[in-house]
């Protein structure tokens, strides 16, 4: 099958190397990623400053064709489908990652990893977010990863991806033989507190630093977070569909009682 890789860590990481030499084993392989570390740039677009691609005519990463890009995780999904893959070079799916460091919980939302697997969604195609949870980012610590996310390709052949819906994969880094099983699971709260240490530099002006701590989740919730904890590797089912439609009616029964909405 066609698989376009991107990632947010950009085109020089250990991870997208990994899962692209691993992936172009059976598959047909595409990257287009940054050209520097994009990391928590969420959902981002570039508008206002030219798009600058180069496609890397002597790729080491094992991907039939590669590019970079000055753009954002979702520029490179998003032109590498309509502007710089082919007819025939048309993804089956798209794959963010091997991401440096967990995705979990409700710090998705500032992920460039899941929003470049977003991107792939919402222009119609199935797509996976892979993070390894670890913040160890040597070659070898991605390996298990990238054959996971290969053999978890096969078992999904055949699978109908829901619309508007992506899968977000968290990895322990542990070896195969220390993996506790895979685990099917729901999003849980935060990963770290906002904490910030308030700190002076050198010459007494004041500046801030993010220093959160790890939250605990109770034991018992199926969530990602606790998977992870649990030496498990997590799927977690994502969608970007952000209607709450149970709660249209109870602002219609407020805001619009008696078919009147004209109050204004």
């Amino acid at each position: 099958m066609n698989i376009l890789i991107s990632n947010d860590d950009g085109i020089a990481a250990n991870g997208i190397r990994v899962l692209s030499e691993e992936l172009s084993k059976k598959h047909n392989v595409y990257v287009v990623a940054p050209d520097r570390e994009r990391s928590a740039a969420g959902h981002s677009l570039t508008l206002h400053t030219p798009l600058r691609v180069e496609e890397l005519e002597n790729n080491n990463i094992g991907a039939k064709k590669a590019w970079v890009t000055t753009g954002t995780p979702g520029d490179c999904v998003k032109i590498a489908i309509n502007a710089i893959l082919s007819k025939e070079e048309q993804p089956d799916i798209v794959i963010s990652g091997i991401n440096h460091g967990p995705n979990l919980g409700a710090d998705i939302l500032y992920s460039g990893t899941v929003s470049c697997a977003m991107e792939g969604a919402m222009l119609g195609f199935p797509a996976i977010a892979v993070s390894l949870a670890s913040m160890k980012t040597e070659y070898d610590d991605f390996k298990f990863t990238a054959s996971f996310v290969s053999s978890l390709l096969d078992k999904l052949n055949g699978f109908k991806f829901p619309p508007k819906s992506i899968l977000n994969v968290n990895v322990p880094l542990l070896t195969k033989e220390d993996i506790a099983g895979v685990a099917i699971t729901e999003l849980g709260r935060r990963l770290f507190t906002d904490d910030y240490e308030k700190r002076v530099d050198p010459r007494g002006k004041i500046y801030y630093w993010m220093a959160g701590e790890l939250i605990k989740e109770t034991a018992e919730t199926n969530t990602d977070i606790v998977a992870v904890l649990d030496n498990k590797i997590s799927i977690t089912p994502v969608t970007y569909e952000m209607t709450r439609t149970e709660t249209i009616a109870d602002l219609n029964k407020v805001l619009c009682s008696d078919d009147f909405c004209q109050w204004y």
